[in-house]
């Protein structure tokens, strides 16, 4: 079949001969309030560089901007800033609550859509919906401030709502189309959605990413207009650029330099970051440089668009010296638009309706917009550059002190690009699946960073978040490494087992360390702390218990087996080709015999309990005795991951393999005989490796699938409903421990109280539920059915509770009956004007009864999931 001009780009990039992924959307929305640019002695981020300041201040280590692009390494960027006449500053970036403002976290108060892009970035399209009346910026900070964490958030839409009503309002769509590699255009469209005129301001902007200020000597790149509507500038690694602005009115040219002004000190130049805003808020022309030369500039552009009218602005940016950059713009734009809707042709399924191909297009692009340039160098982060003043000695033991060799300068899919403008390594995982889909390649290269030197730590551990490196999330990633490899194998037809070999080894690191640093007694019951799941349990399971001793964990001892099975099944495959891997993949059978045995048996009876039908956690005293926590919550469902099966004919591809796994059953009977699956061949002749045995599945999911627990009709809450009426109440030393099922944002602090594992439905941990129970059926069949819902509904297969799990999920995003979404929830707005209601938003989680969105609005991240569950 002949490939699309968008697959043939991917092809050439991947072959490197052409570079088209060099340019993309990895200008963060926020650089500011990020652990990056904190250099204060007590590690508040949010309050050393607040938003007031961003836009005067320079950036040490990336920059953020609306709409905006730039290269691999960010040498420079484009952006786009506007006005309306009526805001207090420039809208150069999007703005927020920091983590202490919000009354349940970091919050953007801005609406903004990524509506299309194509994996080399050859064409993007996004909206921003900028209000015609002054923003709110004091108001949502004091009203937010006010409410506690029992009210609702104080919304823009709350804080202007005639405004709204009354579409009040700029549409402003931002278009990037790529006539080659490096000749980039964009088109910055505003339409009046009001029924009055209204003023604009436009102002597209080009700056150098500030590496001069931090005294290692570097020169300061130079931006000089040519004419009245061009700047010409000349890289020591780009080489000669031109910018173009059609029918500039004017241009300004100032340093991304900090105005000293905010610290009471002199600028050796008056030509400084915030320059422009103090030109067109303020009035101040003797701001910017009349000699029109610096490293930032702008073209400003003003406007009374009449109602439903439009102001279009064009902008180019070559390599090139092009006589008439914009004669052939639009015929560019028509034709990279055409490509993208023939790409998503290929990646659609045919089966699938207007409204859920819109669904998964706009979830891919959410994806591909959120790359970000990331760069940290912590050593020099902990150090201090030469031209500033040496950070406080507090931070040579304090945050992420022990990392010293990690040294970050890549392209990364971040989690979202306001409230999490950095990556997360368990968050990463999952957003490989999705973009394994359209950009095979670059889901690999994501993963194979996260395992590189300069990212891994020397003893193995995999760095989890700027924050605290040294927190452990759930070990995903060789299940995001196995299942990347199978869904390129599908896409391209080529099974790259150099990809998972090269993985393979850096993951038997990971896992040592896991073996070494989380198994307390030894005994193969794994602790995690709290496992990326914040709140979910009694208390912080990241700090010291108030009962003293440890806790055993049923969810960090289920990811242990999942992690065991994931490499078993990789060491299977390389064993196809390469039999040396027969002898580690049994060494990763029998980890998790051992690590199954120690689930159902340790202790006082395993975690397991047999009387409730469900695993939970246990803390295990100092004397020695273990006390469980019966709390039904998503960690007694982590177990059923745990699960695969053996083919047949893979058994019989591998003699070695088989007859040493056939050794362990006949001569360690006692520590295999709660697998019976793995003597009783199922469907097809497969055997089944799982942690938990057919009686135990079938009464986890009872209450996995009875509506008064766990199933919602938008997936499985990570919290039993039975909570709601009935708190779980645990007394200790005094103290009663209340866990109360929250189905929307988190009522109390624990952890920092900005996510919620009480209630709510999150999509990763429920797309791991689907893929389980699809393997179960694997080895099931037809013979395990189960009622959906549990004591009401008609007796299932495993496979389609599967696959009604997967339309729940889908349902989120889905137009009803009535025509609504229910991720929008009760904002009527959204629902119903056909300007808002088909633009979607994949919030970091759902309501657990309703399904509205709720924390990040933009987890393209993992809420992208849905694109592969379509």
């Amino acid at each position: 079949m002949k490939k699309t001009a968008e697959q043939q780009r991917l092809i050439d990039s991947e072959n490197r001969q052409a570079d088209w992924k060099n340019w993309g959307p990895y200008v963060s929305e926020r650089a500011w309030g990020t652990v990056r640019e904190d250099y204060s002695a007590t590690g508040e981020a949010w309050e050393y560089l607040p938003h007031d300041h961003a836009r005067s201040r320079a950036y040490r280590w990336n920059e953020d901007g609306l709409a905006g692009v730039c290269n691999r390494f960010q040498n420079i960027c484009l952006g786009v800033a506007l006005w309306n006449e009526q805001d207090s500053i420039l809208k150069e970036r999007l703005f927020g609550l920091t983590g202490n403002q919000g009354n349940h976290g970091e919050d953007v108060k801005e609406y903004y859509f990524y509506l299309d892009s194509t994996p080399t970035h050859s064409y993007m399209k996004m909206l921003y919906k900028y209000p015609q009346v002054a923003y709110p910026y004091a108001e949502l900070v004091a009203e937010n401030g006010r409410r506690g964490k029992t009210d609702p958030e104080f919304e823009l839409i709350d804080a202007l709502p005639q405004a709204f009503a009354e579409n009040r309002y700029f549409d402003v769509f931002v278009e990037y189309a790529k006539e080659g590699e490096e000749d980039i255009l964009c088109r910055i469209t505003a339409v009046n959605r009001a029924n009055t005129p209204a003023p604009i301001h436009i102002l597209p902007q080009i700056w150098y990413r500030n590496t001069w200020s931090w005294g290692y000597g570097r020169p300061r790149p130079r931006l000089e207009a040519i004419d009245e509507q061009t700047v010409y500038t000349k890289h020591r690694h780009l080489g000669e650029r031109w910018w173009w602005v059609n029918g500039a009115e004017t241009l300004m040219f100032t340093e991304n330099e900090t105005n000293m002004a905010l610290f009471n000190q002199p600028n050796a130049t008056p030509y400084v970051k915030d320059s422009f805003h103090r030109v067109v808020i303020q009035g101040e022309n003797e701001a910017v440089n009349p000699k029109q030369v610096g490293s930032k500039a702008a073209a400003h552009f003003q406007a009374v668009v009449p109602p439903g009218e439009q102001c279009v602005v064009q902008v180019r940016f070559s390599p090139m010296q092009h006589a008439a950059p914009f004669t052939d713009f639009d015929a560019i734009f028509a034709q990279r638009l055409a490509e993208a809707d023939a790409f998503y042709e290929t990646v659609h399924q045919s089966h699938l309706t207007e409204d859920e191909r819109c669904i998964q297009r706009q979830a891919l692009a959410g994806l591909l917009w959120s790359k970000q340039f990331y760069h940290y160098g912590v050593q020099l982060w902990l150090d201090g550059d030469p031209a500033s003043p040496p950070p406080p000695d507090v931070r040579k033991n304090g945050r992420n002190h022990t990392w010293p060799h990690l040294y970050n300068l890549d392209v990364l899919s971040m989690p979202d690009k306001w409230e999490y403008p950095w990556y997360a390594a368990w968050d990463l995982a999952f957003h490989t699946l999705p973009l394994a889909l359209v950009d095979p390649e670059w889901a690999k290269r994501q993963l194979i960073l996260m395992l590189r030197e300069w990212y891994m730590h020397p003893n193995g551990q995999i760095p989890a978040y700027e924050w605290a490196f040294s927190d452990v999330n759930p070990p995903v990633h060789a299940w995001a490494c196995w299942r990347v490899y199978k869904i390129t194998r599908n896409v391209t037809g080529h099974a790259d087992t150099e990809f998972l070999e090269k993985v393979f080894h850096k993951l038997l690191l990971n896992f040592t360390w896991w073996v070494n640093r989380k198994d307390a007694d030894g005994n193969n019951v794994f602790q995690g702390g709290f496992l990326g799941l914040d709140n979910i349990g009694v208390f912080d399971r990241s700090q010291p218990l108030p009962t003293g001793g440890h806790m055993e964990q049923a969810d960090g001892t289920a990811w242990m087996g999942m992690f065991c099975l994931n490499m078993l099944a990789i060491a299977l495959e390389l064993a196809r080709t390469k039999p040396a891997y027969e002898d580690v993949a049994t060494k990763f059978f029998e980890h998790f015999i051992y690590i199954a045995d120690a689930m159902n048996s340790f202790g006082d009876g395993g975690l397991w309990d047999e009387a409730d039908g469900f695993f939970y956690d246990q803390i295990h005293l100092a004397d020695g005795r273990y006390f469980p926590l019966k709390l039904r919550s998503f960690v007694g469902l982590i177990p059923l991951y745990a699960v695969e099966t053996l083919e047949p004919d893979l058994l019989e591809k591998l003699p070695r393999f088989r007859r040493r796994m056939n050794w362990f059953i006949k001569y360690r009977p006692q520590l295999v005989s709660h697998i019976a699956s793995l003597t009783e061949p199922g469907e097809d002749g497969r055997f089944l490796l799982s942690l938990v045995n057919q009686s135990q599945l079938t009464r986890i999911l009872q209450r996995m699938l009875d509506p008064a627990q766990f199933l919602s009709d938008f997936g499985i809450r990570s919290l039993s409903k039975e909570y709601a009426e009935q708190p779980y109440q645990l007394p200790i030393n005094g103290h009663v421990h209340t866990v109360r099922y929250t189905p929307a944002e988190s009522d109390i602090y624990l952890f920092g109280g900005n996510s919620n594992w009480r209630g709510p439905i999150w999509l990763p941990v429920n797309y791991l539920l689907i893929e389980s129970l699809e393997k179960f059926h694997h080895y099931y069949g037809d013979r395990l059915k189960v009622a959906l819902p549990a004591g009401l509904g008609t007796a299932v297969n495993l496979d389609q509770v599967a696959d009604e799990l997967a339309q729940r999920l889908v349902n989120l995003f889905r137009r009803d009956d009535g025509g609504k979404r229910p991720f929008y929830g009760g904002v009527q707005q959204f629902q119903t004007d056909p300007l808002w209601r088909d633009h979607i938003l994949f919030y970091e989680y759902f309501h657990g009864d309703n399904g509205a969105g709720i924390g990040a609005s933009h987890q393209t991240g993992w809420t992208a999931l849905v694109a592969k569950l379509l």
